[in-house]
C-alpha cells in the first residue's frame, strides 16, 4: 500500500502529463504482478462494490474520537470529502500494517460475506495500522469512491512506455469485463490476448469539435455527413452466438436493452457494430430524458418496452467474422454494414441516415434545423478515415448546434472537494414560477478562479440557512446557464431536467426580477 500511496501522492502533486506518466512507470517497475492488475482495474473504473456503508464508517470514527456530531459535520463541511475527513480526525496509528495493494483489495472484496461486527473489527484494525495517506486511500477503496484525475490516454501512454506495446492494442486489451484474479498482468497487456473473451469491445473512435471553416476541409464529396444524436453511444457485439452491448463508458448494458439483444441474437454471423442507442417511437427520436428512464434498471417492464421503445442507429462496422476492420476506410466499413443490415433487415437496428448535399453552405441550414428532430447537430467523417482508438484531429468532427440558455439565480452553494475544498464551487440555480423560485439545475463549471473566490465571499456573507455542507443564500446572483437539451421530468421540482448544464457567464447586469419564467422554459421542449 505504501508504494501505491506514493504513486497517488506523485500524481496529485503535478498536472504535467509526462511527470504523471513517469510516476506510473516507476510504480509499475516496483509493484508486484498482482498489484499491477489491481492498479489497472482501479484506474479503469473497475472498483469493487461498497461492502461497508459510509454511515457505519462515520459512526465508528465518531466512536473512536468521541467528537460531537456537530463538530464532525463542520469538519466534513470544511474538508468536503468524507474519506479525507475521517483520515484527519482519527488518532495516529499505534502500529504499522504492511500489505500489498492486492492483499488489501482481496480483504475488502471478501467483506461482502462478513458480519457487521467482523467488518468493524477489520476497519478499526486497518485504521490503526495506516498513516494518513494510506488511510485516506483505504477509506476511498472501502467506500467505493476511489477516483484519480488521470485520463485514460495518460494511463495507456504509461503502460505503452513500460511495456513497449502499441497504444491501440493496450486500449483494447484493458477493456472488457475482465476482473482481477482472473487474468495476469502480462496477459492483460499482451496484444495477443485482446479477444480472450467474446465480450471485449474496441476503444471508441471519438471526434473533435469542428474548429475549421467548412471550405478548409476540402471538397464535399470527400466527406460523409450524419446527424449527431443525443443517445447512448454503444458497441453491439455478436461473437460465437453470444451478445454484448457496451456503452462508451465501458459499462455492459445488455440487460437494459433486451429488445436490441434479442434482435442481435436472431441475426447471423459474427460482428461488432458501433452506433447510437436511442428511444424512438412512431419513427421519431424521443428526448434523452425518455431514454434515461430505461437506464440502470434491473427489470424492464412490458409497459416500459411499449412506452419507450429502443432502436440503434448503426453507423460503423469495426469487426466482421473475427477480422478487425478498423484500418479500412469508413466508406468501405459502411458499405459492409449496409450489406449486413439490408440482407438481414433486423428490427430495432437501422443504418444511420447520411445527409445528402452538394455544397458546403447547404449544411448550415441543415445543422440549424437539426434540433427539430432531437439531433444535436452534425457529424463530419472523412471517407478515407480509419477507425481510430480515441481522438485524432482531422478525420472526424462534431459540429453541434448552439446550446440553449436561460438566466437563473443562485440559491444553494456547497464547497468543492480536493483543491477546491476551501471554496463554494457547487451551485444550485432557480427560475421563477409565479411569485416563487423553483430549482432548475446544478452546475459546477464555467467560472474563473477569481469569480469562484468572489462567489465564495458572497456565500459566506449572505448565507441564510445551512443543511450540512449546503448553504442557502440570498437570491441575488444571476447567471446564464447553457444546456444541450431539455425534457419533462417527474424527478425534479421544476418538472423539467436540463442536459449538461454549465455556467456561461455571471450576469452582473441583471437582477433576480429578470431571470426566466418556468412556463416559458417549458416551451423549449420539443
Amino acid at each position: 500500500m505504501k508504494h501505491f500511496a506514493d504513486l497517488i501522492n506523485a500524481l496529485e502533486s503535478t498536472n504535467k502529463t509526462n511527470a504523471r506518466i513517469d510516476a506510473i512507470v516507476d510504480y509499475l517497475e516496483r509493484a508486484p504482478e498482482d498489484d499491477k492488475v489491481w492498479f489497472i482495474a482501479l484506474f479503469t473504473g473497475k472498483r469493487p462494490k461498497r461492502n461497508v456503508s459510509t454511515a457505519l464508517m462515520k459512526e465508528w470514527a465518531l466512536e473512536i474520537t468521541q467528537l460531537p456530531y456537530w463538530l464532525f459535520q463542520e469538519s466534513y463541511s470544511s474538508v468536503g470529502d468524507l474519506g479525507e475527513t475521517l483520515s484527519l480526525i482519527l488518532p495516529p496509528p499505534s502500529e504499522k500494517i504492511d500489505k500489498n495493494l492486492s492483499e488489501w483489495m482481496t480483504e475488502i472484496v471478501n467483506l461482502k460475506e462478513k458480519t457487521e461486527a467482523e467488518k468493524k473489527d477489520f476497519v478499526l484494525k486497518s485504521w490503526d495500522g495506516l498513516d494518513y495517506t494510506e488511510r485516506l486511500i483505504f477509506n476511498k477503496l472501502l467506500g467505493g469512491s476511489f477516483r484519480i484525475g488521470v485520463s485514460s490516454k495518460t494511463l495507456i501512454n504509461a503502460l505503452a512506455k513500460y511495456s513497449g506495446q502499441e497504444m491501440s492494442a493496450l486500449m483494447h486489451s484493458t477493456m472488457g469485463k475482465w476482473q482481477p484474479g482472473e487474468i495476469s498482468f502480462n496477459e492483460l497487456i499482451s496484444a495477443e490476448k485482446v479477444n480472450a473473451d467474446n465480450s471485449r469491445p474496441y476503444p471508441f473512435c471519438l471526434a473533435y469539435p469542428l474548429e475549421k471553416e467548412l471550405e478548409d476541409l476540402g471538397t464535399p464529396d470527400e466527406w460523409l455527413i450524419e446527424y449527431k444524436w443525443d443517445g447512448i453511444r454503444g458497441q453491439i457485439i455478436r461473437r460465437n452466438d453470444e451478445v454484448f452491448i457496451w456503452s462508451r463508458g465501458e459499462e455492459l448494458v445488455t440487460e437494459q436493452f433486451p429488445e436490441i439483444a434479442e434482435t442481435v441474437r436472431s441475426m447471423k454471423g459474427n460482428f461488432v457494430l458501433d452506433g447510437e442507442i436511442l428511444a424512438v417511437k412512431d419513427r421519431k427520436v424521443l428526448n434523452f430524458n425518455e431514454l434515461q428512464k430505461r437506464l440502470n434498471r434491473k427489470n424492464i417492464t412490458k409497459k416500459m418496452l411499449e412506452d419507450i421503445p429502443i432502436e440503434v442507429f448503426a453507423y460503423d462496422l469495426i469487426e466482421l467474422e473475427g477480422k478487425d476492420l478498423r484500418e479500412k476506410p469508413i466508406a468501405a466499413r459502411r458499405a459492409l454494414l449496409e450489406e449486413i443490415l439490408l440482407n438481414q433487415k433486423p428490427g430495432h437496428i437501422h443504418i444511420s441516415q447520411s445527409v445528402n448535399f452538394e455544397k458546403w453552405e447547404e449544411l448550415n441550414g441543415i445543422r440549424e434545423s437539426s434540433r427539430d428532430i432531437n439531433s444535436e447537430g452534425l457529424m463530419l467523417k472523412q471517407k478515407n478515415s480509419p477507425y481510430h482508438s480515441g481522438r485524432k484531429k482531422g478525420d472526424w468532427w462534431k459540429w453541434k448546434i448552439s446550446p440553449l440558455t436561460i438566466d437563473a439565480v443562485l440559491i444553494y452553494a456547497q464547497k468543492g472537494s480536493g483543491r477546491r475544498s476551501a471554496y463554494y464551487t457547487d451551485y444550485t440555480f432557480a427560475v421563477k414560477n409565479g411569485d416563487a423560485l423553483v430549482t432548475i439545475a446544478k452546475a459546477y463549471s464555467g467560472l474563473t478562479d477569481k469569480e469562484i473566490m468572489e462567489v465564495s465571499r458572497f456565500v459566506t456573507k449572505n448565507a441564510i440557512e445551512k443543511f450540512g455542507p449546503v448553504r442557502t443564500v440570498k437570491p441575488e446572483l444571476v447567471f446564464e446557464i447553457a444546456f444541450e437539451g431539455i425534457g419533462f421530468s417527474s424527478r425534479h421540482k421544476s418538472g423539467v431536467a436540463l442536459r449538461f448544464p454549465r455556467i456561461v457567464r455571471w450576469r452582473k447586469d441583471k437582477t433576480v426580477d429578470e431571470i426566466d419564467e418556468l412556463e416559458e422554459i417549458k416551451k423549449l421542449i420539443q
